[in-house]
């Protein structure tokens, strides 16, 4: 009875684990170091990064340099964290850095407190704050401010008047 147990058990870990399955799940990416501080770095940098689901491109589109696999995986371990947040959209990923991920990136990267990703940087205008678009004396082709030279009442009074 024993034996015939031990056989039936044998044949069931078999069915549900077959070789080739124990082959792929030992299967795994490696990341060198390199590669995962360049892809944090630009994550910390950009504040969002987008990834195609792809894991057979050679390049990320951003990263031309480092495998597309490679940023997918290491997006993934920090999206389980919850370091990123996840939008899945028309087989892109698009990744946002959460709070907590960019006090995380500011550890690992050994940043100081005071620099942001440049998503949450305010951009400055490049034109000066009080130079007026409407005081211009322009040529009048452009859009409203009356309807151009010739029409008006000047106009009208010198149409309509005849001299006596």
């Amino acid at each position: 009875l024993k034996a015939l147990t031990a056989r039936v058990s044998a044949a069931c870990s078999l069915a549900s684990h077959p070789p080739d399955a124990a082959a792929r799940s030992a299967a795994m990416v490696l990341i060198s170091k390199k590669e995962r501080r360049a892809i944090l770095e630009h994550l910390f940098k950009e504040g969002v990064m987008c990834v195609k689901k792809d894991p057979r491109a050679c390049r990320h589109n951003e990263l031309e340099d480092i495998p597309n696999l490679h940023v997918m995986m290491v997006l993934r371990s920090l999206c389980s964290r919850a370091y990123v947040t996840e939008k899945f959209n028309w087989q892109w990923y698009y990744y946002f850095l959460t709070n907590e991920g960019i006090d995380y990136l500011r550890e690992v990267l050994h940043l100081p407190a005071q620099v942001f990703p440049s998503t949450l940087t305010k951009q400055r205008p490049t034109r000066p704050a009080l130079a007026g678009a409407d005081s211009g004396g322009g040529d009048g082709k452009g859009w409203g401010k009356g309807k151009g030279k010739g029409y008006g009442k000047d106009d009208e009074r010198q149409l309509g008047s005849k001299p006596a």
